[in-house]
């Protein structure tokens, strides 16, 4: 019953699509399923090369004996959407 789908059922298909959606918002919608697409990819990537490296130690401290803010990054290799980070600090064992 829906084992095939030819040209017809395809073109029908597209066309209650575009009806639905609307022609202005397909570019946005395809742009951003492309871009998600990408960062599941880089995220699936960077998950499987790093089950195969031992975990990251901790940062070296300063002079002063702090450690240097940790950089966030939205996805990986953006750095237009990176920040630093301030981490929280436990002071209740600090005297």
């Amino acid at each position: 019953m829906f084992g095939r789908l030819g040209a017809p059922e395809i073109i029908l298909i597209l066309v209650v699509i575009i009806l639905l959606f609307g022609a202005k918002k397909l570019p946005d919608m395809a742009r951003s399923l492309g871009k998600s697409a990408r960062i599941l990819k880089s995220e699936a990537k960077a998950m499987k090369s790093e089950g195969n490296q031992p975990a990251p130690a901790d940062p070296p401290a300063d002079a002063n004996g702090q450690t240097p803010p940790r950089t966030i990054q939205a996805a990986p290799g953006d750095v237009t959407s990176s920040r630093p980070v301030t981490e929280p600090t436990d002071r209740t064992t600090q005297r």
